[in-house]
């Protein structure tokens, strides 16, 4: 659950001096997908996105900017397909687990894997999809049209091969690392694919982030329906259309902080830097009945520890004593953390309900909230092990669940769950 704030959380802040420290990357073994048997160039990429803090002092400030671009062309793409959806009669597929897969998910991940592959080839890419799911689908010729939409290549136009290939450099063979730290992209292409499906301007994003020697170092989520104007804490905006000023675009760097800007310019088609940035920091609220909670759509307030002393209310103006203000937004995207980066939120906290949790659903979410200011652990307190899984990184295992707060009440919360917890199994 996440408790919602006002924008006015938000301090503008021109640069960020500290530096990271993070180590060098590692070299890497990709198997499926060669970059040197792909067009060398992407005409559509531009590298146009100014970062909210001089490069000097982010030491993975060309992997930023590389994000930047690649997140900005995605969800563009996201917005065209978005549209060809709604005016389509044709159904969505769907995957094992029941959630809905897009042309839009394939495309994306296609697209930065071919970016990201040409301009970091030692770096793997662990993500959702896979081209069996495209082929199965009979989406090939869609996501391939897509693709090269947005990433035409001169004289050597990508091929469906090409593309299939783009989309299984993320996928669970491609690459196999070990025990010791990793170096790997991790990309979620569509988080919130429910509302991304529903249409009428629902809050999904495109999450990724870059892990360094096993440690997030740096994230970016794009979420090109969000907007300033409403609380954007629903699932669906309130306006029925979108103002001129929309989009959110949110990057982090590791020791550089957590900060915000408009993607009105890049959706609009005119681009221009520099961009106006805004620090981000999480509020700062210190008790428990002030907090306002970010809780899945599927998952009812009853079934999680911090119902045993607090009732929740959906109405903002009852918030009192023993009462806490209970939030379910964004179609369960990353749009949660968002909020708690940002100030708007107090708290998300999920059960871990799965046995197998996606890395991909978090990761970036959790770098933002920390280098705003807040704090990100499972139910017991440990930081999130991007380690567990040895093989392919793809899935982690939290203790309990997630517990994501502007860290002023991390401990208090930590305390409840555990007190909560411990009377029910006795």
């Amino acid at each position: 659950m996440i408790l919602s704030h006002s924008s006015r959380q938000f301090s503008t802040v021109r640069f960020n001096l500290p530096t990271s420290s993070s180590p060098a990357l590692l070299p890497t073994r990709i198997i499926t997908f060669t970059p040197a048997s792909l067009p060398r160039r992407l005409s559509h990429f531009n590298c146009t996105s100014a970062l909210p803090f001089p490069a000097e002092t982010a030491k993975h400030h060309r992997e930023l900017q590389a994000a930047i671009d690649v997140v900005e062309t995605a969800y563009k793409l996201c917005l065209e397909v978005q549209t060809a959806l709604q005016s389509s009669s044709g159904g969505v597929p769907g995957k094992s687990d029941d959630t809905p897969v897009t042309v839009a998910d394939f495309s994306v991940q296609a697209l930065i894997s071919l970016e990201l592959g040409r301009r970091f080839p030692s770096i793997p890419l662990v993500a959702e999809e896979d081209s069996a799911s495209v082929r199965a689908n009979n989406l090939v010729e869609p996501v391939v049209k897509a693709v090269v939409d947005k990433a035409s290549a001169g004289d050597e136009p990508l091929t469906a091969e090409h593309v299939l290939e783009a989309i299984d450099r993320g996928g669970p063979e491609a690459f196999t690392f070990g025990a010791e730290p990793a170096t790997y992209w991790l990309l979620d292409p569509i988080d919130g694919t429910r509302g991304f499906v529903m249409g009428n301007k629902a809050l999904f994003v495109v999450g990724l982030a870059l892990v360094v020697d096993g440690e997030i170092v740096l994230g970016v989520m794009g979420c090109p329906c969000w907007q300033d104007s409403n609380k954007c804490i629903s699932g669906v905006q309130e306006e029925k259309s979108i103002p001129s000023e929309t989009g959110l675009l949110m990057v982090s760097h590791i020791g550089c902080g957590t900060w915000t800007r408009s993607l009105s310019a890049v959706l609009n088609g005119t681009p221009k830097t520099p961009y106006s940035w805004t620090r981000c920091f999480v509020d700062s609220c210190s008790i428990v009945p002030q907090a306002r909670f970010c809780i899945t759509e599927s998952e009812p307030w009853e079934a999680l520890p911090p119902a045993a002393l607090y009732t929740s209310t959906a109405d903002a103006d009852s918030v009192g004593d023993g009462r806490v203000l209970v939030l379910k937004p964004c179609c369960g995207s990353l749009c949660k953390y968002l909020l708690v980066a940002s100030g708007r939120g107090s708290v998300f906290i999920q059960r871990r309900k799965e046995k197998v949790i996606k890395a991909w659903d978090h990761a970036v979410g959790i770098i933002c909230v920390l280098e705003a200011g807040g704090t990100a652990t499972d139910w017991e307190g440990n930081q999130v092990d991007l380690a567990a899984d040895e093989g392919g990184r793809r899935n982690i295992y939290p203790q309990g669940g997630f517990l994501v707060s502007n860290g002023k009440i991390h401990n208090q919360l930590l305390e409840l769950i555990s007190s909560t917890l411990t009377t029910v199994s006795g």
